[in-house]
């Protein structure tokens, strides 16, 4: 049951990502591309970390998984803020 549970993490979180992929080559502007990378991405990366974890079954795995999580739940929105502030500044001098 946990090896069903983990595939099916695994391929939602490749779902997800193949999904921040389409909507950085799809969207028009600098912004919408900036939101698909930075949320769809980080989720994406959070249920692959949960599968391996499920998958690995020990406690190390699983408080190293939770730890990568929040560091990217605390990481990705600082440098999609970051971005968006560059595109702003290098549309404002153009």
């Amino acid at each position: 049951m946990i090896n069903f549970i983990s595939g099916l993490l695994a391929l939602c979180a490749g779902v997800f990502a193949i999904v921040a992929a389409v909507g950085v080559l799809r969207f028009p502007d600098v912004m919408t591309r900036m939101h698909a990378s930075s949320k769809v991405a980080s989720f994406a990366g959070a249920l692959a970390l949960l599968a391996a974890a499920l998958d690995i079954g020990t406690l190390s795995a699983t408080t190293r998984a939770v730890f990568a999580i929040l560091f990217i739940f605390l990481t990705a929105p600082i440098g999609a803020h970051l971005l968006g502030r560059a595109a702003a500044w290098r549309r404002r001098m153009n």
